[in-house]
């Protein structure tokens, strides 16, 4: 591979790209557990819950794509097994059948925020650790999102 010279030290690029392949990890958690949602919501709200599940997940995977190719873009590799996204996620897979619409929603929105307290704290560490601007503003418009999907999610228990 040829020599990639983007402004910062291969030690720069290398923690940018370690922060994001925990991020990596963190979507794709998020992206099977959104779809498990989707495959299994029942009750009264069956219908706006299972669209808004497939909205989310197919938003989640664009996500995913966006983050392992930014690592990419450092000049790392980009982590793609199960085994390595739940060694590296710091969410909790969801094992659990018997959940209502009302437990999806909140363990959706604890991820989800749980997510954004992770961002913050990277994108701060991007930028002021590693000198990586490009990856710190990759990372505060990925909080966004998350922000509002949250704050969607929450609507659905008010």
């Amino acid at each position: 591979m040829e020599k990639v010279n983007l402004g910062l030290s291969e030690k720069q690029r290398l923690g940018s790209a370690q922060l994001l392949n925990h991020l990596l990890s963190d979507e794709f958690i998020l992206y099977t557990k959104t779809r498990k949602y989707h495959w299994n919501v029942t009750g009264m709200q069956f219908k706006s819950l299972h669209e808004l599940f497939e909205e989310q997940y197919r938003a989640l995977e664009e996500q995913i794509d966006e983050v392992a190719e930014r690592v990419r873009s450092l000049g790392f590799q980009s982590i793609g097994t199960l085994k390595q996204f739940t060694k590296l996620s710091r969410l909790e897979e969801h094992e659990t059948e018997d959940d209502n619409a009302k437990a999806m929603l909140l363990s959706l929105i604890t991820d989800h925020e749980t997510i954004v307290s992770h961002l913050r704290k990277d994108l701060e560490k991007a930028e002021q650790e590693y000198g990586d601007a490009g990856t710190a503003d990759f990372m505060t418009s990925l909080m966004t999102t998350h922000e509002k999907t949250a704050w969607m999610l929450r609507a659905y228990l008010e």
